[in-house]
């Protein structure tokens, strides 16, 4: 019967350990980079089609008139203090314009007709702003002078 047998130094040792650490945070660091890839997959929403654009305003509870405009315009590259605002707001409800920057977009603009305190007046909008299909960002507002606002999609 033969018998291996090995030494390891201490130095060797220590960089065994140090590779293995290595290794692992790596793949630690890998995975939940995909898993969050996949998460984000899971919340695209797809508004190819008028329908689909409606259907997605009627799911936030959105009220509105069917006749839709349609406008492209330019992300900036770099974002001004207006911008940056309007960023926060797409990063509260799982937006982020940052990967767009210097992009056209399409905004298509809903009248909403069922705004709390707005009933029968024409001042209130939803915008969808749609990059190749999908939905990166939106908001609700109102153009009005005297109480004029912006908010998230979702209705409050």
């Amino acid at each position: 019967m033969k018998m291996l047998t090995f030494r390891l130094k201490p130095k060797t040792l220590f960089g065994l350990i140090l590779v293995l650490t290595g290794v692992v945070v790596i793949i630690v660091t890998f995975a939940s980079n995909h898993i969050g890839s996949s998460e984000a997959a899971a919340n695209t929403v797809t508004l190819e089609t008028n329908a689909q654009r409606e259907e997605y305003l009627t799911s936030l509870g959105w009220e509105f008139n069917t006749d839709c405009t349609e406008k492209q315009v330019r992300i900036p590259s770099e974002f001004n203090d207006t911008y940056r605002r309007y960023n926060e707001i797409q990063l509260s409800q799982g937006f982020d314009l940052e990967p767009y920057k210097g992009l056209e977009v399409t905004v298509y603009t809903y009248e909403i007709t069922n705004y709390a305190g707005y009933e029968n007046r024409d001042c209130v909008f939803a915008n969808l702003l749609v990059y190749e299909n999908t939905l990166i960002g939106g908001d609700v507002c109102s153009t009005s002078v005297s109480d004029g606002f912006m908010q998230t999609l979702q209705k409050q």
